[in-house]
């Protein structure tokens, strides 16, 4: 829970350090918050790990100065599980 707690705080960092326009600046910020609600009520559910993940992925993983915190924050998520390669696709079939 300490890597993933590191792991979204850098992000948050990295977010906030960024200057240039992001479209979907809030989404990632509003799904740092879930993580962090998440990580207070104790052992994360890895369904809501997986969709938080796929969101912030959208919405911050296209953008190479936020590349190396998006990648750490998806390696302390599949800490808990939640492999990348199936979130996405498990997420876009309903399976």
């Amino acid at each position: 829970m300490l890597t993933l707690r590191s792991a979204a705080e850098r992000l948050r960092r990295d977010l906030r350090a960024y200057p240039a326009t992001l479209a979907d600046r809030e989404i990632a910020e509003r799904e740092l918050a879930v993580l962090d609600g998440l990580l207070a009520a104790g052992v994360p559910d890895t369904a809501a790990l997986g969709q938080s993940m796929l969101l912030i992925a959208a919405a911050a993983g296209s953008v190479s100065a936020l590349a190396a915190g998006v990648h750490q924050l998806r390696q302390a998520v599949e800490l808990f599980g939640v492999p990348h390669h199936t979130t996405a696709r498990s997420r876009l079939t309903g399976r």
